[in-house]
């Protein structure tokens, strides 16, 4: 190596240093994932607000490009934040850690309050695409998210909030090794149909092709 490529490559690798040095310095919330000025918690608060599986810590972090442990940090924080800690106002809702992963709930003594909005003060008819999906977790609960969609051959997000914000199904657990939620329906779907049991709906075999004598397994 010659004199000159040697003060050269000392020149670059003094200016890499620089480089990470800098961006290690540099404040969480600059880092990339989130615009400038923006904390890691208001960015949480934002992305759990909109999410519609609970979220670990890790995704929550992927999401934000901060660190694991400055996510996990400020989870607590939102905790403490909704709860009204430290004299401020508590929240409607509350930050819940689900089945491994964090999501946004009404606070149980609302319940009743929201129930009353959804179902009296907000009673829009249900589109096909609800009753679609609705008839799905009828029939096959219970069901995630992502056996909904692989059945309707859509995305069934939307539709999944509509029918829990309509108290029509809700989720009845969380499948420990996958994470995802299973639905089923509530006895407010039976009241609204006006049968007692969900064994009362009708069968649907006769009503597909070749299904006249029924099929084997569970298919009502």
């Amino acid at each position: 190596m010659t004199v000159e490529n040697d003060v050269a490559a000392k020149q670059a690798l003094t200016s890499q240093e620089a480089v990470t040095a800098q961006d290690a310095a540099a404040p969480e919330e600059a880092r990339p994932g989130l615009p400038d000025g923006v904390a890691v918690e208001r960015a949480l608060e934002a992305i759990l607000m909109v999410a519609d599986e609970p979220m670990s810590v890790v995704s929550l972090a992927t999401a934000v490009g901060a660190p694991v442990k400055r996510v996990r940090a400020a989870v607590d924080a939102l905790v403490a934040d909704f709860d009204g800690a430290d004299g401020g106002v508590r929240r409607g809702f509350e930050l819940r850690e689900v089945g491994g992963g964090w999501r946004i709930y009404v606070r149980p003594e609302f319940d009743p309050v929201v129930a009353d909005y959804v179902l009296a003060q907000n009673p829009t008819k249900l589109s096909q695409a609800a009753l679609e999906t609705l008839a799905v977790i009828a029939y096959k609960q219970p069901i995630s998210r992502g056996a909904i969609a692989s059945i309707r051959a859509v995305n069934v997000d939307s539709v999944v909030r509509t029918l829990l914000g309509r108290g029509l199904i809700t989720e009845m657990f969380t499948d420990s090794e996958t994470g995802a939620i299973n639905y089923g329906t509530t006895d407010l779907l039976l009241t609204q149909l006006g049968i007692n049991s969900i064994d009362e709906l009708p069968k649907i075999s006769p009503l597909l092709a070749d299904g006249m004598d029924g099929f084997d397994g569970d298919v009502r």
